[in-house]
């Protein structure tokens, strides 16, 4: 249901009202109940999707989630192949995990 912005001439009161598109326009202000009331032309909201279950996600081709995937890969960093290098250079690791000399 859309939104719609109403503003009473006789006390100047704004509000807004969530009604059907095929409901009337409200007459009588809620705050000093004359029958001055108008609907407000409104500019309207943007519209932003996030997260999964949206067309950009879930309905891409093959290709195009192969080649997302291989470049989250490559962009990720290269620290565990650093760690089993140096493990393998001779380095020891204690118990919790930190590694001596």
């Amino acid at each position: 249901m859309p939104t719609y912005e109403y503003r009473c001439s006789a006390c100047g009161h704004r509000f807004e009202e969530f009604q059907s598109i095929t409901a009337k326009p409200i007459r009588k202000c809620p705050a000093c109940r004359k029958n001055k009331v108008e609907r407000l032309i409104s500019g309207g909201a943007g519209l932003l999707f996030k997260g999964s279950g949206f067309y950009l996600t879930d309905y891409r081709s093959e290709g195009y989630k192969k080649a997302a995937k291989s470049e989250s890969e490559a962009a990720k960093p290269k620290t565990e192949s650093k760690e089993k290098s140096a493990d393998a250079k001779g380095g020891k690791k204690t118990t919790d995990g930190k590694k001596t000399a």
